[in-house]
């Protein structure tokens, strides 16, 4: 897809970060309110009961819904790919976005599952980012235009939004922007993503580390981070988790390059992910140090690694049984069931 992109600045975006919303806590508090009513002791459903309240605090309503849920998948290619920092080559970018199309692939077969809309983003696949070990991945205008393209990507009416990715050689990327904005060490950071052996896994991370250092005069802030060391996808989630919040619209992470891409908005303003959650724990070593950094707690752990939406999309099977629980339970007096015996 190429909807047009309007021109959008760096000062700009800091400046769209001062009108985020905050949540509604009206909303939430009726939420909580109910959860307590409902035949079941309280907190016996777990997260299912804060999953239900957070949505009812992101969607404004205190009986959310989950009837239109959306899986946007932007796809994108990196420069790093050629220096062999992943099993595959980079055409396979191109050949995952037919098989998407075709409804090949796993994200759709849960989208399917799910009942999700599905959304492909193709960003200019014919113009990989610039190699991060030997300069910056893109031009500060650049930069700004993926920005702007996930910012024109999340329509308002969606119940909550999946975000996920797709790119040979991304990995890299979020693990040098993680490298960035966290420290540690380059090892910390860098995984096996598609399947490296242990020589591509050693050769990936010294690519790691010369990136940070080649780009260390670059690296100021998280946009120049993100800039330097990230990718067009990587910067294409970053508007997207910006649409939205100003949308109210719950978001679930997918994996470690999803997370890694929100990493950015957690460092520009606080609380600036509070309407995400990460949908699950991937495989990909980095990525539990990674949601800690974040102090989010995942959603699922079934050592998935495969991107593309796939562990979020999932995760809205959990956020439908959130609801239908939420707004199907009886309370304890329409079911005239007794409520716990109270302490003298």
């Amino acid at each position: 897809m190429s909807p047009n992109q309007p021109p959008v600045s760096f000062d700009e975006i800091r400046a769209l970060l001062k009108e985020l919303p905050g949540p509604d806590e009206a909303a939430a508090d009726l939420a909580l309110a109910r959860q307590e009513q409902l035949t079941k002791p309280s907190g016996s459903l777990g997260r299912l009961e804060e999953i239900a309240v957070w949505l009812a605090r992101w969607q404004g309503r205190a009986s959310p819904g989950m009837e239109r849920p959306r899986t946007a998948v932007f796809v994108a290619n990196h420069g790093i790919a050629a220096k062999g920092v992943s099993a595959y080559p980079q055409e396979v970018t191109q050949q995952m976005v037919q098989n998407f199309v075709h409804g090949g692939a796993a994200v759709n077969q849960l989208c399917s599952v799910a009942d999700a809309d599905l959304r492909v983003y193709e960003m200019a696949l014919e113009k990989p980012t610039g190699d991060i070990s030997e300069g910056p991945a893109m031009l500060e205008d650049d930069c700004a235009r993926a920005i702007a393209y996930g910012l024109m990507a999340v329509e308002e009416g969606f119940d909550a939004m999946a975000l996920g990715e797709m790119g040979i050689g991304n990995t890299t990327a979020a693990s040098a922007v993680c490298l960035a904005l966290f420290g540690g060490a380059a090892g910390d950071w860098v995984g096996r993503g598609t399947g490296l052996d242990d020589a591509g896994l050693k050769r990936k991370t010294a690519l790691v580390e010369q990136a940070v250092a080649v780009n260390r005069d670059r690296l100021s802030d998280p946009l120049s981070i993100l800039c330097a060391l990230g990718g067009q996808e990587l910067a294409a989630i970053v508007g997207a988790i910006l649409a939205a919040r100003l949308a109210r619209t719950p978001i679930l992470l997918d994996g470690f390059v999803s997370t890694a891409a929100a990493a950015i908005v957690h460092k520009l303003v606080p609380g600036g992910l509070n309407h995400c959650l990460v949908a699950h724990r991937s495989a990909e070593h980095a990525h539990g140090r990674l949601v800690e950094e974040l102090g989010k707690a995942p959603l699922l752990d079934l050592d998935m690694r495969l991107g593309e939406g796939s562990g979020a999309t999932l995760a809205f099977l959990l956020l439908k049984a959130a609801v239908a629980c939420h707004n199907g339970m009886a309370t304890f007096d329409q079911a005239a069931v007794s409520r716990r015996s109270r302490d003298n």
